[in-house]
């Protein structure tokens, strides 16, 4: 059988679908000696992704999300003769020579089109037809699922649940000179509280920065906010806020994070909040909990599905709530203790290995 998946998102985002992308190969060229795998990237991405004699990285031209993509992808792939032809970034030629699966990983687009840029509009407004055009689909929660038959009318018998997982590097570390070192170089001086990811409208950061002016006004507690991730779309609104609320000096965007330089952060801050309107998955909040960092997330989408009983949980919009939750992780020790158990065994149950054999195995059923 020969695959072809889709990486050439890789190159120019190194955020969720990319990583999605890299951990899905790793896994796959341990499990799978046999198949032959054709790794799709962009023709300025020099990387090798897999080094194993049975996966062979082929160029393209297409830059992903082009516009004219559905015109020259087809002819780019029809002379590598695939059987199945993968699409993490979800959307596939309509028309090939192969059978397709597209991963879907959040339908946020179709929730919160206020959130899109006309570009992106254009691109994930071909959903529908991807929806149609792809012979199986992967949903990375039983959230997300819900939402594709629910918005796209996908027969369910068509989508597969296939979760993903913290990479294997997020875990607890007990080298305290690391931590100081990490703080160190991102000029924390304090205790922190970390948030992690894009910085965009979905991720509704402004709830996040009220909430801890509620925290430092109310509780006097010393503890900075440390932001991680690169600028988003209308992100401006962010930065805005934080000098209204006057909070300059105590926070800090970090920008993009390397995978290393993120594991120090997560084991070295008090806890992680991620106030998300909407996830599809919720990676981060995994990450943090395989590192043994107390989370909270919003009581919406995937994320009570992903945390389980492990974090903490509360409603997007409430910001008194969700500065209550930071003072109860910082204040009780019991509490804390507790969180980090449940979050290490909660992490476990999550493993790329599974999902690279799930995965295959929708592979093999439709070639």
């Amino acid at each position: 059988m020969r695959i072809g998946m889709d990486a050439r998102l890789v190159y120019y985002r190194q955020a969720g679908i990319s990583q999605y992308t890299l951990r899905l190969l790793e896994q796959l060229a341990a499990i799978d000696p046999d198949d032959e795998f054709m790794v799709l990237q962009s023709r300025k991405d020099r990387s090798t992704p897999v080094q194993q004699s049975n996966f062979h990285s082929r160029s393209l031209w297409t830059p992903p999300h082009h516009r004219l993509e559905q015109l020259v992808l087809p002819l780019e792939i029809a002379p590598l003769d695939l059987h199945v032809l993968h699409s993490p970034d979800f959307i596939p030629p309509f028309r090939r020579n192969c059978r397709s699966v597209i991963t879907i990983h959040d339908l946020n687009f179709l929730l919160y089109p206020n959130f899109l840029t006309p570009e992106s509009a254009r691109y994930y407004g071909q959903i529908d037809q991807a929806v149609r055009s792809s012979d199986h689909i992967i949903a990375v929660s039983e959230s997300t699922k819900r939402d594709i038959i629910r918005l796209t009318g996908a027969p369910e018998h068509k989508i597969t649940v296939v979760y993903e997982a913290a990479h294997p590097i997020y875990q607890p570390l007990q080298d305290v000179q690391l931590c100081q070192g990490i703080k160190a170089k991102f000029k924390i001086c304090d205790d922190f509280i970390l948030f992690v990811s894009t910085i965009e409208p979905r991720k509704n950061v402004p709830t996040l920065l009220t909430a801890y002016k509620q925290l430092l006004d109310n509780y006097r507690v010393p503890v900075s906010l440390a932001l991680g991730g690169e600028k988003g779309w209308l992100s401006d609104e962010v930065f805005a806020l934080v000098d209204k609320l006057g909070l300059q000096e105590r926070v800090r965007f970090l920008g993009h994070v390397s995978p290393e330089d993120l594991l120090g952060l997560y084991n070295a801050a008090k806890l992680l909040v991620h106030p998300a309107f909407y996830e599809g998955f919720g990676l981060t909040p995994l990450e943090a909990m395989a590192c043994g960092t107390p989370v909270i997330v919003s009581n919406t989408s995937s994320l009570p599905e992903v945390v389980g009983d492990a974090a903490l949980l509360v409603a997007p919009t409430d910001v008194d709530g969700l500065a209550v939750a930071i003072w109860r992780v910082l204040s009780d020790d019991a509490l804390r203790k507790q969180m980090i158990h449940k979050g290490l065994q909660r992490a476990r149950r999550f493993s790329w290995k599974k999902a690279a054999q799930e995965t295959l195995e929708i592979y093999r059923r439709l070639a």
